[in-house]
């Protein structure tokens, strides 16, 4: 099976969206498929292009884990900012829908979105190429930027929601990574018998908290020997709410303590603010700023720490929101701090893989620490494997990715069975002769109703 996937960031990358695609890809083509990724050059979340990559009109094409990639020109743009980033997320549409009209003919075409234009250039594909489509919703967007304070209801926003809920009426098949999400869809569209929900996971090879190298490596270059660490892995962006973290540095500060530090390792559009304003403050010894960090040492990372903070803004739509660093600390075994409510939530406190935060809340935050200091369970180098085999039985990357190319193979042999039919029907049409043709074989004119 040729299967075509559109999405915006792809490895070297590191976000989650990246993972979650090629994580996927990779074991479709390890299962014999001829998998294409249309993607931009990597330059998330600067808006630099990498290195060893260039930014041109012409396509780049390289083999990734067996994946064809395809690279293409767009706008590069910072992961920051409103109308930039728009024109970035366009010029992706604009320049893959060019693309795909000299890639091979697929048997299946799919988007992921966000990016919202991604999904559209999707759209646009799977009509070029008559195939059918799997629309993947990972945020109902734009109603996250607008929750973000990112944009105002208006104008742009109405005409972008009912841009949203054409594609996802277009779409042949919709998986959606989380309920919320699926019942979010449902409330916008009729989409209740095509639409399915295929969770997000964990490469349990990858992550696993046996032999991990560089843990005191990586403690000691950051300054965290004999210290309580809380780390937040991801993201610095809008949605993260990490203010907090801030706050609650700034009370243990007013408290005389040192015995705990925070690690934020990521980049995005807050990061500079943030670590300009924890400076300013006096906090750089207790809040410390780690950057982006390779793939591979994430796994070191997580190890490295006591409990990791998973947070939101405390905002509605962020409850539908299931953050996939969830499976991956579980799969490490480190409990989680839990500052995003609703499904999310629910996964981590059925595992008993953490305890909940309020979110936004610098005491709630503090009082989380505590409580997972005081118990003898979760502190220190670890409790049972209980939380990493309820993982592993539920959250499996390599399950879920079986289960969406299960999803692919019934799309594309109904499709198939179509044009079987379609061709069949226009043979009989040519042999027997089309009762709506005339003698000469030109169509006849549709009878037409009328109403008196």
């Amino acid at each position: 099976m040729r299967i075509l996937f559109f999405c915006h960031y792809y490895p070297p990358e590191v976000n989650a969206p990246a993972s979650r695609t090629s994580e996927h890809c990779a074991r479709w083509a390890a299962a014999g498929h001829e998998v294409t990724v249309v993607t931009c050059v990597p330059n998330c979340p600067d808006g630099v292009v990498f290195d060893g990559y260039r930014n041109r009109f012409r396509k780049q094409v390289e083999h990734i884990d067996g994946v064809r990639v395809v690279r293409i020109w767009t706008y590069v743009a910072p992961n920051s900012g409103t109308v930039r980033r728009i024109l970035n997320y366009v010029s992706f549409m604009v320049s893959a829908i060019w693309t795909c009209l000299w890639l091979p003919r697929p048997d299946v075409v799919i988007a992921t979105s966000p990016q919202f234009f991604c999904g559209w250039a999707g759209v646009w594909a799977s009509r070029i190429k008559r195939r059918p489509f799997v629309l993947e919703i990972r945020d109902i967007w734009p109603e996250s930027i607008q929750a973000v304070g990112a944009m105002q209801k208006g104008l742009a926003v109405r005409y972008l929601e009912w841009l949203e809920r054409r594609m996802y009426l277009a779409a042949d098949h919709i998986v959606a990574v989380g309920e919320g999400y699926r019942d979010r869809i449902i409330e916008k569209v009729p989409v209740t018998d095509r639409i399915s929900v295929i969770m997000n996971g964990v490469d349990l090879d990858k992550f696993s908290p046996d032999g991990v190298d560089g843990v005191d490596e990586f403690r000691t270059m950051w300054h965290l020997t004999d210290r309580f660490v809380c780390s937040y892995i991801g993201t610095i962006g809008m949605a993260h709410g990490l203010d907090v973290v801030l706050d609650a540095a700034a009370k243990l500060k007013a408290a005389g303590r040192d015995d705990v530090a925070f690690l934020l390792v990521g980049d995005g559009a807050r990061r500079a603010e943030l670590e300009s304003s924890a400076q300013k403050s006096g906090l750089s010894d207790t809040v410390i700023f780690a950057g982006r960090q390779p793939r591979e040492m994430i796994p070191a990372v997580l190890a490295a720490s006591d409990a990791c903070l998973i947070h939101l803004k405390a905002t509605e739509l962020f409850d539908t929101v299931i953050p996939s660093k969830i499976f991956e600390t579980m799969a490490m075994s480190r409990p989680i701090i839990m500052g995003v409510r609703g499904e999310a939530l629910d996964i981590v406190m059925q595992a008993q893989a953490g305890v909940e935060m309020r979110p936004e809340s610098s005491e709630s935050l503090l009082a989380a620490i505590d409580q997972i200091r005081e118990d003898d369970q979760m502190s220190g180098q670890m409790r049972t494997t209980a939380v990493r085999e309820f993982v592993a039985a539920h959250y499996s990357r390599t399950s879920m990715a079986q289960r969406f190319l299960d999803l692919l193979i019934k799309l594309s042999e109904e499709s198939r069975s179509v044009d079987d039919l379609q061709t069949t029907e226009h043979t009989d049409e040519q042999s027997t002769g089309d009762p709506k043709r005339d003698d000469a074989g030109s169509p006849r004119p549709a009878l037409m109703e009328t109403t008196a």
